[in-house]
């Protein structure tokens, strides 16, 4: 039903987009919008800035006249994501701490057992050792090896014995023996071996799993991200396709998961390119970017500072970084609004 009510209501908008006239005297202080004019000089600024996006033309077909033919759009490739959304997300309770502070205390997510004793403790493994150990052993290892309790217990004996000479001990053949520094272990062959035939296993069977779609590992998808320029709300909009490790595209749902829970199928919606065919993108509905870059530029001025109208597109990918937050695009300057 969500679906449709947002294909309705975009198929609306296209409609007024296409109706409303073009903005010709700048608004930006005012209300937070843009006109094609800005848009352009703020897209050339995050170019300048951020190579990784560029200016895109688009489709011929769909080229609008208050836009340089080469300056559409703009577009970045191969965006990593990492994480879905929900690992993000904690899902245990929560508790409030402090609430004799005036400002409503703070919360408390992980929580302690009756006994004392953090959840996650049951997920930690002992570490052992291993108590069989490789044996070390020497040509006189064992006829030596019932000496070494009596030479052990003449250990402090020793330091009152004479020195021994250097040319007798020479003589007597004891250089010849085998220093047990370099001496080879009797197991070391099976231990070899037998580490080979874990290994050999253990990759049959990650492979094994790989092809079965059983591993745990999170593969990394990737997005192609675009921005636009909306001349109804007279503001920018990001546009996002996603791909995973073989470049295949990402379903709808997949996407989704990707995309903050608050905002999935609500400020995220499934629409028409204003510059491409083809199936419907992602996009974040522009319907409240004006009010957040105008409450932005107040901060600013109230903090005794100024915005420019170029560092918009900026901003916009860093406030709207809260609607896609594990989509890893934002490597633009900072900023700071103090």
């Amino acid at each position: 039903m969500q679906s449709v009510l947002n294909t309705v209501k975009g198929t609306a908008l296209n409609v007024a987009e296409y109706l409303t006239p073009v903005l010709k005297e700048s608004k930006f202080r005012e209300t937070g919008v843009l006109t094609p004019e800005e848009f352009v000089a703020a897209g050339d600024h995050l170019v300048h800035h951020c190579p990784t996006w560029q200016w895109a033309a688009g489709d011929e077909s769909k080229t609008k006249p208050y836009l340089p033919k080469d300056k559409q759009f703009l577009i970045t490739r191969n965006v990593p994501c990492y994480r879905r959304c929900k690992q993000m997300e904690y899902v245990g309770e929560e508790t409030l701490v402090e609430e004799e502070s005036g400002d409503g205390g703070w919360v408390e997510t992980h929580q302690l057992n009756d006994d004392g004793t953090n959840q996650l403790d049951d997920k930690i493994c002992e570490l052992t050792l291993d108590e069989t150990k490789d044996e070390m052993h020497t040509p006189d290892s064992d006829k030596s090896s019932g000496a070494a309790a009596l030479a052990n217990a003449g250990e402090e004996d020793e330091d009152d014995d004479e020195a021994i000479d250097m040319d007798a001990f020479e003589e007597s053949g004891m250089l010849e023996l085998v220093d047990p520094a370099v001496a080879t272990t009797t197991r070391k062959l099976e231990a070899d071996t037998q580490s080979n035939s874990l290994s050999a296993a253990a990759a049959a069977a990650s492979s094994g799993e790989s092809a079965t779609g059983g591993d745990s590992v999170l593969h990394t998808r990737t997005y192609d991200l675009h921005i636009t320029y909306d001349k109804y709300y007279q503001t920018p909009r990001l546009w996002v396709v996603g791909y995973d490790e073989q470049r295949k595209p990402l379903t709808v749902e997949q996407m989704y998961e990707d995309v903050s829970q608050d905002h999935a199928k609500k400020t995220v919606t499934m629409e028409s390119h204003p510059h491409l065919p083809g199936p419907n993108m992602a996009s974040v509905h522009p319907c409240r970017h004006a009010d957040i870059m105008k409450k932005i530029i107040q901060t600013v001025e109230e903090g005794g500072g100024q915005l420019g109208v170029h560092l918009y597109l900026i901003i916009f990918l860093k406030f709207v970084q809260t609607v896609i937050p594990t989509i890893e695009y934002d490597f633009t300057q900072n900023f700071n609004m103090s």
